[in-house]
């Protein structure tokens, strides 16, 4: 999907969503019937941490508990729009600083507790609770939630112009709220990852059976309140099996021997040759995934060495010493295409710019200047097994060494690597983003602005960049907040607090007998139209 701007008329005061009076069955398309019952085997890089949507920050989580949990408004396939979900429709007051919503009737949580206003308010309420999670800021508008019958209000600060699409994102799912604190645990936190290991919510599937690091089980939600194309309940399958296969080589043997019905992150070296069996189906989706390599820029470490990648000159002798289409060749190719803002081109309010074109004399004399010229040694943590690292990091590691850098490449498991990142103890790390709603503010609080995870936990910080993206999370001007917007990527850009690699689509292969699996710019991985042709 190219470059779009802000399409987002959903948020003009007064526009009420029509209600549906049959659900939408997504993109499934079904120029065949679409077959009930069976199993599909879903094979994934890496296992799920914790199920929980508000503690939660990592897409092995957020795409796998958008199956499970259900939110008030849900984004359409394109990943741009809104659609209604839990609420049949909502209107935004003249003013801007009141949102109403009508709930939808009759919706069960997994376990058949019907799902009530209550749920909704306390819900939503533990979304906005700064000491609850990374995602706060996305409602952080919110004032107060108050029910009464069917109708839920948001009474909010100010006019928030991101309001109705944060209503869409996995962190304002709705849970049920007595079960939920009835869960043991003498924390918020505790009492998430307890409740998260045994999930309850209105999505189309529940989680049965969770092995951790070795599979996932979930099976059909029999009160699942959406309908098909043929009236009946969604999903069609009745069991979804996601065995966890962090090696890439591994994972497509068993796909073309038929072990497995599909599998994500298809190495982009391997696209076309998939592309060339005819038992499969390789599937190249739009995106909002970028890729980058994720620098720690605090000026020491965690053992209280001093830190190279501080020092501006340094970061940018770095982006300038990639030539970043060939990495795109070698990883890709030639699928992807070059980074130009920290946010993706299909980001609403992109900015694109051409970043540090290769020039490694350029990186030699910033280097030189830093005070490093003959460069210096670090280290970056990568996935084992994993092919797009692979490629990405031999093709870095050589053009880093041809102006003075060496680069250690320390082969980690998923949850290793998230590990470190999190506790800010490390050089550098492989890293990918992807867009959960149809605006910049959810990246740029995550990639830019300190006070949340200090900048992706690399402790970069530009207080200028802080204040412009608390004024445009006010900002109801589009044009306005677009000029904010560019001011932010400007300046993150000229500081490089990452090495910028490129963006591309979402690969997945599937057999050709397993159809209606959905993959949504915003990364969501919908399973709720899948099925097995027999």
């Amino acid at each position: 999907m190219g470059e779009f701007s802000m399409r987002r008329s959903f948020l003009k005061t007064g526009i009420a969503a029509l209600a549906l009076t049959t659900a939408f069955a997504g993109l499934a398309g079904f120029a065949h019937a679409a077959e009930r019952g069976g199993k599909m085997v879903y094979a994934r890089y890496a296992d799920s941490m914790e199920l929980d949507p508000v503690w939660t920050d990592a897409n092995v989580d957020i795409w796998v508990l958008t199956n499970i949990y259900g939110t008030l408004i849900e984004p359409t396939d394109d990943g741009v729009g809104l659609r209604p979900g839990l609420a049949t429709k909502w209107e935004t007051s003249a003013d801007g600083k009141t949102v109403t919503l009508t709930l939808r009737s009759g919706v069960k949580f997994g376990d058949g507790t019907p799902m009530t206003a209550d749920d909704v308010v306390w819900s939503l309420n533990r979304a906005k609770d700064p000491k609850q999670g990374a995602w706060s800021d996305l409602v952080a508008s919110i004032d107060s939630v108050e029910a009464a019958g069917n109708i839920v209000t948001l009474h909010l600060k100010t006019a928030d112009p991101t309001i109705l699409a944060a209503l869409a994102t996995f962190n304002t799912a709705i849970l049920p709220s007595k079960q939920f604190e009835a869960t043991p645990g003498a924390t918020p936190e505790e009492k998430a990852k307890n409740f998260a290991e045994h999930p309850n919510g209105t999505g189309p599937f529940m989680m049965t059976a969770w092995q951790r690091g070795v599979s996932m089980t979930l099976k059909r939600n029999p009160n699942y309140w959406k309908l098909a194309a043929d009236g009946k309940p969604l999903p069609y399958l009745d069991e979804l099996d996601f065995p966890i296969i962090p090696d890439d080589s591994t994972r497509l043997l068993k796909l073309k021997a038929g072990e497995i019905d599909g599998t994500e992150f298809i190495p982009y070296a391997r696209v076309k040759e998939l592309q060339a069996d005819p038992k499969l189906r390789m599937e190249l989706w739009p995106s909002t995934r970028v890729r980058y390599l994720g620098m720690y820029d605090g000026p020491t470490f965690k053992d209280g060495k001093p830190n190279p990648v501080s020092n501006v000159k340094v970061r940018q002798a770095l982006n300038y010493a990639v030539n970043k289409d060939a990495v795109i060749a070698i990883t890709t190719l030639g699928l992807g295409k070059p980074m130009r803002s920290f946010m993706s081109s299909t980001t609403p309010m992109f900015y694109g710019q051409d970043l540090y074109k290769y020039d490694p004399a350029k990186a030699k004399a910033l280097l030189a200047e830093a005070g490093y010229p003959n460069g210096f040694e670090t280290s970056i943590y990568a996935l084992s097994g994993n092919g797009d690292d692979a490629n990405d990091l031999a093709t870095v590691q050589q053009m880093w060494a041809q102006v003075g850098v060496k680069l250690r490449i320390d082969l980690v498991d998923s949850p290793t690597r998230t590990a470190k990142y999190k506790a800010e103890d490390y050089a550098m790390r492989t890293a990918a983003w992807t867009n959960d709603i149809s605006d910049p503010s959810e990246i740029t609080s995550y990639f830019a602005y300190y006070p949340n995870i200090h900048s992706l936990h690399q402790q970069w910080q530009d207080k200028d960049v802080d204040a412009l993206f608390l004024k445009s999370q006010q900002e109801t001007d589009p044009k306005a907040r677009a000029a904010e917007y560019k001011e932010i990527q400007e300046k993150y850009a000229a500081s490089a607090p990452i090495l910028f690699l490129y963006e591309t689509p979402y690969p997945v292969a599937f057999r050709k007998q397993a159809k209606g699996f959905v993959q949504i710019p915003l990364g969501n991985n919908i399973f709720e139209s899948a099925y097995i042709e027999k």
